[in-house]
């Protein structure tokens, strides 16, 4: 370990979720296979100590790091976390997008401007706003759409408005899935599509669906050992009650004899 943490410290459940969050991202982006993930998964869930944590994510970078550096389980200062962090103010980082017999994305982590402008023509663009960060707590798309689609990406908790006009063509709204998170950025989708389409998609990160599916695993896992418990008790019951009986029939056979 590179921090002053002792090695038979014992470990809370926040240094194993830190643990936990290192190695979803890591298979997320390919550095592990789901049966190393696993693997070390459930070894971070049964670690009582730091230095049981610590080997799990010591070949792995963490947050991006390009050096390898191992979780920190030294307590630090919370940092402000959610939607708030993600509005950063600024220009952004890119201002538009051209597909003209051609196409190109917006993806990964970027700064969504205030006003994004995109045109395609018998092309397409994505623009993908799950890992970006925001400009402004409102943000508007302006997509132009001829012979051609744009498809914009949110993620789930953030409030979409679309307001665009197709003629021989259509701007799709997103499905419904409940109230955006309280602070989550509002995304305005306008503009005008002929022959072609602009998309609206709800969709989580590879390394959120990863942690849901890790999370549904675990509840499985969960529930399964505790069916295991209840089985093994009845189990039990069941045998001190054959024992009982038999030990009364033996008292009653003494007792006739």
């Amino acid at each position: 370990m590179t921090d002053d943490a002792v090695p038979e410290l014992r470990a809370s459940d926040a240094d194993r979720d830190r643990v936990a969050d290192v190695l979803r991202d890591a298979v997320a982006e390919g550095r592990l296979d789901m049966a190393e993930f696993e693997e070390r998964l459930e070894a971070a869930y049964k670690a009582r100590t730091y230095g049981e944590l610590a080997p799990l994510t010591r070949d792995l970078p963490v947050a991006g790091a390009v050096a390898s550096a191992p979780v920190s389980f030294v307590k630090g200062p919370v940092s402000e976390g959610g939607w708030a962090g993600r509005i950063v103010g600024g220009e952004g980082s890119s201002s538009g997008g051209i597909a003209i017999l051609s196409g190109f994305e917006r993806k990964g982590r970027w700064t969504m401007p205030k006003r994004f402008g995109c045109f395609a023509f018998m092309g397409g663009g994505v623009i993908d706003l799950r890992e970006a960060d925001f400009a402004d707590r409102e943000v508007h798309v302006n997509c132009v759409a001829i012979m051609g689609g744009l498809q914009v990406v949110v993620p789930p908790g953030v409030e979409v408005v679309v307001r665009g006009v197709g003629v021989m063509g259509a701007f799709e709204h997103p499905r419904d899935d409940g109230p955006p998170d309280p602070g989550a950025p509002r995304v305005v989708i306008g503009g005008f599509a002929f022959w072609g389409g602009v998309g609206v998609e709800r969709k989580a990160t590879r390394a959120e669906r990863q942690r849901l599916k890790e999370q549904r695993r675990q509840e499985k896992l969960e529930r399964r050992a505790s069916r295991q418990e209840l089985h093994q008790a009845r189990r039990e019951e069941r045998h001190e009650l054959h024992r009982g009986r038999r030990a009364e029939r033996e008292r009653r056979r003494g007792e006739e004899y």
